[in-house]
């Protein structure tokens, strides 16, 4: 099943604004000859304002790929990529940065604070290396979403795992960005700090209007997003809105058969 028979993944507006990431055709080649690798195979999505999305699939289905291709990471081999109504490969270096710094937040695995600065210091580097001014308003706001507000003047050695991917998730939300991506953020947490961050990024998303992408391959996590974008062989093979986890194994099972041996129907 390719990414055409999914007509609703194009990038349609939702209530006069554009999507806040889309894809068109994209397509991402790495190699040539006998170690050509097709990542990416002519794969449309949009991921609309406001919502929690998942995008999950096998290890070399493409998930990452794509992450890296709607964010402004890595540039497709052909294909449109956008943030908002932003032509992606028209921008120049300088202008890909300067977007990826003011429209666009990140969440890794490793958490990427600077140990020597206080929480309060880390959640708002970024802006001051942009030379922004940070919201008061709204830093408030995140950092009493994200529970950190009794831990601003520690510094990360001080916090568990867990409260330091929070001060990583308020980093990325400072600036009060169109959209996060995420990549793996429960990878390096344990099941109870990995249950706390997914159910804040939902709360960023349902409470404060956020709009998170999240690549993972823990159906756990994923059943924390409104919608799961199921990738294999560098193509949409599925795409679930509000499913359970044991949907989601099933679904992880019938990617891991070979195409030739799934049964039909």
């Amino acid at each position: 099943m390719t990414s055409a028979q999914f007509p609703h993944h194009t990038a349609e507006p939702q209530h006069g604004l554009p999507p806040a990431a889309s894809g068109l055709e994209l397509t991402k080649v790495h190699g040539t000859g006998a170690r050509r690798v097709i990542a990416l195979d002519r794969v449309s999505v949009a991921f609309q304002r406001g919502q929690f999305t998942a995008i999950m699939g096998p290890s070399g289905s493409g998930k990452s790929t794509l992450m890296q291709c709607l964010a402004g990471l890595d540039a497709p081999t052909s294909g449109s990529a956008r943030i908002g109504a932003m032509e992606l490969s028209r921008l120049s270096d300088r202008q890909l940065t300067r977007l990826r710094r003011e429209r666009i937040g990140f969440i890794f695995q490793s958490f990427h604070l600077l140990p020597t600065l206080t929480v309060a210091e880390n959640i708002t580097l970024p802006l001051g290396i942009a030379g922004r001014r940070p919201d008061p308003q709204w830093l408030d706001q995140v950092v009493t979403t994200l529970g950190l507000t009794d831990r601003l003047t520690h510094r990360p050695g001080e916090l568990s795992g867990g409260q330091q991917q929070r001060v990583a998730c308020a980093r990325a939300l400072a600036g009060r960005p169109e959209i996060v991506f995420a990549d793996e953020p429960t990878g390096n947490l344990d099941t109870r700090s990995g249950a706390e961050v997914l159910s804040l990024l939902g709360q960023m998303v349902h409470h404060m209007g956020q709009t998170i992408v999240m690549v993972t391959h823990d159906p756990v996590a994923a059943a924390y997003a409104d919608r799961v974008v199921f990738l294999a062989d560098g193509h949409i093979v599925d795409d679930l809105w509000k499913p359970e986890t044991s949907q989601l194994l099933k679904r992880m099972q019938r990617s891991a058969v070979p195409r030739g041996q799934q049964p039909h129907g």
